[in-house]
């Protein structure tokens, strides 16, 4: 479920330092989960999440403290009342769905976002947008150019066509988008500037990891504490970098307004000297070089072991020898 949320949150990323997008997120389950609420709404501005909401608190509450400073009571409850409102029509729609696509047995995952980019230079909205998603999977999005909506899957043409015939309502989407939405961006923008334009410098470091496959070491770099979110991580071989791709995986959020991510690359053992994760972030004048000190956790154990117990059976002949020869002087 969470891999979900975090890949549909991942569509879209703060394309350069010059935008800044606003989106909000909803997500609702058929079934209750352990540990997870049946339905959840956060909003970002650019990486950074500045509000929540979900089904057990009921409350939509502020995450960063330039929010809570900055935003009236009034919002905050108005906005409660909006998202426990959302919540209903979630949970009511993510079931007509199960039926309509004839999957009622496990749980199903409906998702909507919408948002709108600013570019800060011109000053001006270069993209809105308004989606669903099922299980992860494109729903609906809507076309605010053509003023309709779009259904990349057979079982969505019907919310498409009822949807479609909704004129009003799809004038007020494109007017949001590309209005309110921007108006709404620029005022966070201003009350969070401070936090938003700022450059943490990532902290990196290079380990290894057996696998059970003897004639193959995992090598892991991880790139953690920095934003913005924006990072890309290369691997190296004698400072030349290794131009396939890497089981690189998203970028994801610390509990401080930072990120993390992690870069995997196998080796053969046998080759294990020269091999270095090259760093590149917006908070770095050039590339940041870290390199593998060739040290394997774990290995090296079983020759210890061996030394140990050799030096304890000598002691032991030694002690027993000790004794013998005292009892026979006797």
């Amino acid at each position: 479920m969470w891999f979900i949320i975090v890949s549909f949150l991942c569509n879209f990323e703060t394309a350069s330092p010059e935008t800044h997008t606003l989106r909000y997120i909803y997500t609702a389950m058929s079934k209750p989960q352990d540990g997870f609420p049946e339905f959840i709404a956060m909003g970002l501005l650019d990486d950074m999440q500045i509000d929540y909401y979900d089904s057990i608190s009921q409350v939509k509450e502020p995450k960063q403290t330039w929010m809570k400073e900055n935003m009236e009571p009034d919002y905050w409850n108005k906005g409660t009342k909006s998202r426990k409102s959302k919540e209903q029509w979630f949970k009511v729609n993510v079931r007509i769905l199960e039926r309509r696509l004839n999957e009622t047995q496990s749980p199903h995952v409906l998702q909507w976002m919408h948002g709108c980019t600013l570019d800060e230079d011109n000053n001006k909205e270069v993209q809105g947008y308004d989606q669903y998603s099922y299980d992860g999977k494109d729903f609906l999005s809507f076309d605010k150019n053509d003023l309709q909506w779009v259904a990349p899957m057979q079982p969505a043409v019907a919310t498409k066509q009822k949807w479609d015939n909704e004129k009003i309502l799809n004038q007020y989407t494109k007017g949001y988008l590309e209005n309110e939405c921007i108006s709404w961006l620029k005022k966070f923008l201003g009350y969070g500037e401070r936090v938003i334009y700022r450059s943490d410098r990532p902290a990196v470091t290079v380990f290894a990891k057996p696998v059970k496959d003897k004639k193959k070491l995992t090598l892991t770099c991880m790139a953690t504490g920095f934003y913005p979110k924006t990072i890309h991580i290369h691997w190296n071989k004698d400072r030349q970098r290794l131009g396939e791709e890497r089981n690189s995986a998203w970028a994801l959020p610390n509990n401080d307004n930072t990120f993390q991510l992690r870069s995997s690359l196998e080796i053969d053992p046998e080759e294990r000297k020269g091999y270095s994760c090259e760093v590149l972030h917006g908070s770095l004048p050039e590339p940041l070089f870290t390199d593998w000190d060739g040290v394997v956790p774990g290995e090296g154990i079983s020759i210890v072991i061996v030394i140990v117990v050799g030096i304890l059976i000598a002691l032991a002949i030694a002690v027993v020898g000790f004794f013998i020869k005292m009892k026979i002087s006797a």
